[in-house]
């Protein structure tokens, strides 16, 4: 199982609770706090749904706009140092800074989300 589902753009985070045999996640990438909990992976993806259909729901009631995923826009700041090294490296690839550092993070993701699939638990159904 995994432990990541997406949504209308959206993302949430999957755990397994042991003592309340549930299913349990949250979406990710916002401040608000929106959870949702099943105990079959086909309720867990209903309620992840409608965990999103009511946040967006409950904010145009409220008239605030509901937070989203990230634009793609990311500011960094480096040691000069750090910022030299990885201009060299991205020029001795053949590539722009900005696809060098795109590829470095992919690559950095790519290693965590293998890593949290280690961890997640492999059968919660």
């Amino acid at each position: 199982m995994s432990n990541v589902m997406s949504y209308k753009g959206y993302m949430a985070r999957i755990e397994y609770d042991d003592e309340d045999r549930l299913m349990v996640g949250h979406i990710a990438g916002i401040s608000d706090i929106v959870g949702f909990h099943a105990e079959t992976v086909a309720d867990l993806h209903a309620a992840f749904e409608e965990a999103v259909d009511d946040y967006l729901a409950t904010c145009k009631a409220a008239g605030k706009d509901p937070q989203r995923p990230y634009s793609g826009k990311f500011m960094l700041r480096l040691d000069p140092e750090l910022h030299r090294k990885a201009a060299v490296a991205a020029e001795l690839a053949g590539v722009s800074l900005n696809q060098w550092a795109e590829d470095a993070i992919a690559s950095a993701v790519d290693e965590a989300e293998k890593e949290n699939m280690r961890e997640a638990p492999r059968s919660a159904a």
